[in-house]
């Protein structure tokens, strides 16, 4: 395959640039700053250009084992997308059925119950709006939506891009202190097996550091006492790690904090206090929050990446789902400004059709 001449070798040579640019792009974006959201717009434009052009090269070969294997391939990809499309409605109510049976029946565990039933019951709504209300207002009825979820479900799988690549983040073994986040505590004194788990991550990373470098980093017990408990979180997590082997000396309980924020600026603010200058700092959350507490922590001025635990896979949907939607809303603005101008676009739509 020649770059000069004619037909499609020209654009296979030069069209490889294009997922490299976006490639690059993301990477610097990246290491510059890995909490940002519109990463996730970059590595997909690198990812959706990199698949294109493969197949695009793969065709210009002209090996007809090789397209074959290819198209067998993509086939089976399209074929599972397409089963888990189909079955989408099915799988959220079959989580949701084993949450209720595994975990306390609050709105925050029943979210893939009320997608589940949402996703089946919207080819009625719009049935009966066409049925039973004008054309022009059914057609706004149905349009503006279904801008809304394009809109919303854009925003979730740029979400759940940066949430896997985050998953990759490895801070090296030279930390001065690791932030473990709070998460509720049980009968009011008692660590959960979701918060144990924060806190065997922390206590793994410190030994594996320790033995490495015989450099201990400081732990951060960070959690405030709820109205529901006896002793601040951070206190039986302090307790929790010392009754597991932590030296007294390298644990500190930070005691105010009610959201995740307030864990970041206040442990920022216990750091500070001890005169430590430039410290390498990580936190230590579940592995379906490190995403969204890294965009918190950036926002709290402090320069923390995290690493998590591993959750049961049964809880990992609701989980997710919570996640979104606290991003989601915490950029209200910017998404109301986004909604209200696709329901501008709709109506004048509607009017251009109509009129």
């Amino acid at each position: 395959m020649q770059a000069g001449g004619f037909g499609i070798e020209p654009i296979v040579f030069w069209g490889w640039l294009i997922p490299l640019g976006f490639g690059l792009i993301f990477l610097i974006s990246y290491c510059i700053e890995k909490r940002r959201l519109g990463n996730g717009i970059w590595f997909s434009l690198f990812f959706y250009s990199f698949l294109t052009m493969a197949a695009i090269t793969i065709l210009a070969t002209n090996n007809r084992w090789l397209i074959v294997i290819s198209l067998v391939i993509f086939g089976l990809f399209l074929m599972v997308i397409g089963v888990v499309f189909t079955l989408q409605a099915f799988l959220l109510l079959w989580n949701a059925w084993i949450v209720w049976k595994r975990e306390s029946h609050t709105i925050a565990n029943m979210l893939t119950l009320f997608l589940g039933i949402a996703i089946l019951i919207a080819p009625f709504v719009v049935r009966l709006t066409s049925l039973y209300l004008p054309v022009p207002v059914a057609t706004a009825i149905n349009l503006f939506p279904s801008m809304v979820i394009f809109y919303v479900l854009f925003w979730f799988y740029n979400y759940l891009t940066m949430l896997f690549i985050y998953q990759f983040n490895h801070p090296r073994y030279k930390q001065d202190y690791l932030v473990v986040l709070g998460a509720g505590l049980l009968n009011g004194d008692e660590v959960s097996p979701l918060l144990g788990q924060r806190i065997d991550r922390a206590m793994r990373f410190y030994d594996k550091q320790l033995t490495k470098t015989g450099h201990a980093p400081v732990i951060i017990f960070s959690g405030g006492q709820g109205g529901d408990e006896t002793v601040p979180e951070g206190v039986a997590m302090r307790q929790y790690a010392l009754d597991r082997g932590l030296p007294a000396d390298q644990a500190i309980a930070e005691k105010r904090s009610k959201t995740t924020f307030e864990n970041m600026v206040f442990s920022q603010q216990i750091i500070t206090a001890r005169g430590d200058v430039q410290p390498r700092i990580t936190f230590v959350t579940n592995g379906y929050h490190t995403f969204r507490a890294g965009m918190i922590a950036r926002r709290a001025g402090v320069k923390a990446d995290g690493i998590g635990a591993r959750t049961a896979k049964f809880f990992l949907p609701n989980a997710i789902l919570r996640e979104y939607i606290a991003i989601f809303v915490g950029n209200k603005r910017w998404h109301l400004v986004a909604i209200v101008g696709m329901l501008l676009l709709t109506l004048l739509l509607v009017w251009a059709e109509y009129h």
